[in-house]
């Protein structure tokens, strides 16, 4: 049997012979998708199966090019990280046509039972530990809170917010925070519980597409906008890293915002510097290792014609998808040495002013 994972770009690695395991990441663009591709390569250099990753440079065209192509090579199992959830439905079809198992790697794949398993971390918990370290990290009341959101077209996206939305909503209540820069999240700030159409309306209100450049061209518009009464201490939902950065740039260049605490995720190098230097508050750390080690698992369990080990379901619009989840940590200057550095996952080498 063979595997394929999704991801544009091609390179080729693990043992001889056919075709076993196939990969397509969603852009080359993000970090994040750079470090899977390392992971991976890794994983499959220590397994008797050889791969080829494919990168989609955020195209869902490309990306279904890049499944034809290794469904015409023979693979038997696709793992596929889609760059918008509900378009690649067609492209999993097609694999599901030619009986081959999909999984889902990080992002879930919407509206189609084309799914067989899912493989991610639990991206409810990542929202809440986020909103969780404002909330821990925030003083007194009427504190300015910024919101932002990753992209529309990415179901995580959704899972992220409903995470922090479930932490900060009660705050937003009882006056620890207000609203700065969505009329749509003020509107719906006394509801706990948020519909997705609801949540729809916030996240395209706030979305930044997962781009560092429109996450700066939105925090410069909603500073333009915002009054005094906005400024001085604030907080800010920071989707991710690469965002996150983007984000505090602008805010740190405003001299009428005296603090600011901001999240991430993804424990990319760049933020793991910009948390050591004070620019960047926190991030999730979402160990790759592990995540890319749960889908090699899972991969080569299908192999051997074994039934994958999984941990809980999600609704994808379809189907409820098997999933295999795994954990997240809170990262910030506290126990970024420990939890980055003295666990291997990059070298102390690799920063500067790390204690």
């Amino acid at each position: 049997m063979f595997v394929l994972i999704v991801a544009g770009c091609s390179s080729s690695t693990g043992g001889s012979g056919d075709l076993s395991v196939g990969i397509v990441l969603p852009t080359k663009d993000e970090q994040r998708w750079v470090q899977d591709e390392e992971r991976f390569k890794e994983a499959i250099g220590e397994s008797d199966y050889s791969a080829e990753i494919l990168f989609s440079q955020g195209s869902s065209a490309k990306e279904k090019e890049n499944v034809n192509t290794l469904i015409s090579k023979g693979i038997d199992v696709l793992i596929i990280t889609p760059v918008d959830g509900d378009s690649a439905g067609g492209a999993v079809e097609a694999a599901k046509d030619e009986d081959i198992t999909v999984i889902s790697y990080d992002r879930l794949i919407t509206n189609t039972d084309a799914v067989d398993y899912y493989v991610t971390f639990d991206s409810v918990a990542v929202g809440a530990a986020q909103a969780q370290y404002l909330v821990d990290h925030s003083e007194g009341s009427g504190i300015p809170l910024y919101l932002y959101a990753g992209a529309a077209t990415d179901n995580n996206a959704f899972l992220f917010f409903e995470g922090a939305w479930n932490v900060l909503q009660p705050k937003i209540a009882d006056g620890t925070f207000v609203i700065a820069n969505s009329s749509e999240a003020e509107t719906l700030q006394d509801k706990a519980e948020l519909t997705r159409e609801e949540m729809s309306k916030i996240v395209s209100q706030l979305t930044t597409g997962w781009d560092p450049a429109e996450a700066k061209n939105k925090a410069e518009t909603h500073l333009t906008a915002a009054g005094d009464d906005m400024k001085g201490d604030i907080a800010i939902l920071g989707p991710n890293d690469d965002t996150a950065r983007a984000i505090a740039d602008v805010f740190s260049g405003d001299s009428a915002i005296t603090s600011y605490v901001i999240s991430g995720q993804d424990a990319t190098k760049a933020s793991i510097q910009y948390i050591i230097d004070g620019k960047q508050s926190m991030t999730v750390f979402k160990d790759v290792r592990t995540l890319v080690k749960d889908a090699m698992d899972m991969a080569l369990t299908i192999l051997d014609g074994d039934t994958p080990e999984t941990t809980g379901t999600y609704d994808n619009g379809s189907i409820e998808v098997p999933a295999k989840q795994s954990d997240v940590i809170s990262v910030d200057k506290d126990n970024v040495k420990a939890e980055i550095v003295d666990s291997g996952y990059y070298e102390a080498s690799e920063f500067t002013g790390l204690e």
